[in-house]
């Protein structure tokens, strides 16, 4: 295994679903020739302007993200519009977290990912290389 790479991903006028398989397939290290379904290949990847990604069709209105509190009547939700208001970057962790494998490694590939709203992020010094997706 080689050393694991930063990568910068512009999500600008990219479609929310599209992004999040690309981005998982480069977390759990299939966009890679030495790739092995148990392996630890996978690179880190930053996407910046999170604000500025897309919905195809009417899914910014008729989208539903749950959730439960726990108690009886809990059950809470919010359309995909409100969310994009609230947390962009909420969005594209629940859609990258769907398209990941459901098991122990989810946790530790979701920690290598980092989104912000805009094109500032704090990690500059991983030198990240620009990806386009």
């Amino acid at each position: 295994m080689d050393k694991k790479r930063w990568l910068l991903i512009d999500a600008t006028d990219k479609i929310i679903g599209r992004l999040a398989s690309n981005v998982a397939n480069i977390l759990i290290g299939k966009s890679k020739t030495d790739y092995q379904p148990g392996g630890d290949n996978g690179d880190f990847v930053i996407i910046i302007n999170s604000d500025e990604a897309k919905f195809t069709g009417r899914k910014l209105n008729h989208k539903f993200y749950y959730k439960n509190t726990g108690y009886p009547g809990g059950l809470r939700s919010i359309n995909a519009a409100e969310l994009m208001k609230k947390d962009s970057t909420e969005v594209l962790k629940k859609a990258v977290k769907g398209m990941l494998p459901k098991n122990k490694r989810q946790a530790l590939l979701m920690r290598r990912l980092k989104i912000y709203t805009n094109s500032s992020h704090p990690h500059r010094a991983q030198n990240p290389e620009a990806a386009e997706i």
